[in-house]
C-alpha cells in the first residue's frame, strides 16, 4: 500500500470545509490587519473531524508532513501538528524518531502561529521530549521574539505539571510576567491555574510573590476557580 501524501491528505480536507464556519473561524482567530493571526486562511473544519484525519493519515512521511506544516491553511498546519503527536507517542521505543519530530517542530515554529495550534502540540512535542536534567530550551523559547515560541515555552510546562513538577511553569511563568501579549498573559494564568488544580498551596506560593505585578488577565486566570472571597483577595491585593 503507498504511503499517505499531502496532496491526498489536503483533498481529505476539502472535502470537508465549510465556508460558514470559515468565516467564523476567521474572526474567532483574529486574522484581520494587525491581529495576531492576520492573514491566515481556514477551511472551516472543528476539531472532531481533524483528529479523524490524524488517525488515517499517521502514516505520513515526514517530507510529507512538513508540506502540511508550511501550508497557508490553518487546519493542514493543524493536521499536520496532530499526526506529529500521534507519531511521537508511538514511537516509544524509537527515540531517535522522537528526536526527529522534535526539531521539525522547532524548526517550524513560526508555522505553528495560532494559540491552538500551540495549544494542541507543545505539550507532546517539546515538553514531554525534554530530559529532567536539560530544559534551557523553554528558556529560550520564552525569551524569543516570536510571540509562537514564547507561548509554546510556558504551554510546554503543561507536560510536567501533569506529573506534578511544577519548577519549570514557575520559572518560565516569571519570566513572561511583563510581557506584553494577551496570548501569553491567557497562557501563563492557565498554567498556574493548572498548577493549583493539583496544589492550591503551590500556586499561592508563587502568587503571593508575584500577583501584585500579574498583568489583570493573567491573574484572573490564575486564580478562577479559587474560592470567591481569596479570588476577590487577590483582585484586590488584600492578600
Amino acid at each position: 500500500m503507498p504511503a499517505p501524501t499531502a496532496a491526498a491528505a489536503l483533498n481529505a480536507l476539502h472535502t470537508r470545509a465549510d465556508p460558514d464556519k470559515a468565516c467564523h473561524a476567521l474572526r474567532f482567530f483574529k486574522t484581520g490587519p494587525g491581529e495576531y493571526g492576520e492573514g491566515d486562511q481556514f477551511l472551516g473544519i472543528r476539531m472532531p473531524p481533524l483528529r479523524d484525519l490524524a488517525r488515517t493519515f499517521q502514516p505520513l512521511p515526514l517530507g510529507e508532513i512538513r508540506g502540511l506544516l508550511t501550508s497557508p491553511w490553518h487546519e493542514a498546519r493543524m493536521l499536520a501538528l496532530l499526526v506529529m503527536v500521534r507519531q511521537y507517542k508511538a514511537a516509544r521505543r524509537d527515540p531517535a524518531a522522537r528526536d526527529t519530530l522534535h526539531r521539525l517542530y522547532l524548526d517550524h515554529t513560526a508555522h505553528v502561529n495560532n494559540w491552538d495550534l500551540v495549544d494542541s502540540s507543545a505539550p507532546h512535542l517539546v515538553g514531554a521530549h525534554l530530559r529532567p536534567d536539560d530544559r534551557a530550551l523553554l528558556d529560550r523559547l520564552a525569551a524569543s521574539s516570536l510571540l509562537w515560541d514564547r507561548r509554546i515555552a510556558i504551554i510546554a510546562t503543561f507536560s510536567f505539571i501533569r506529573q506534578g513538577e511544577f519548577g519549570d511553569a514557575f520559572r518560565i511563568a516569571e519570566m513572561l510576567l511583563a510581557d506584553e501579549h494577551d496570548l501569553i498573559h491567557k497562557a501563563v494564568g492557565w498554567m498556574l491555574r493548572e498548577v493549583g488544580k493539583r496544589s492550591q498551596e503551590a500556586e499561592e506560593s508563587f502568587l503571593r510573590m508575584h500577583y501584585a505585578r500579574m498583568p489583570r488577565t493573567m491573574l484572573r486566570y490564575a486564580i478562577e476557580r479559587f474560592p470567591e472571597p481569596l479570588r476577590q483577595a487577590y483582585l484586590h491585593g488584600q492578600v
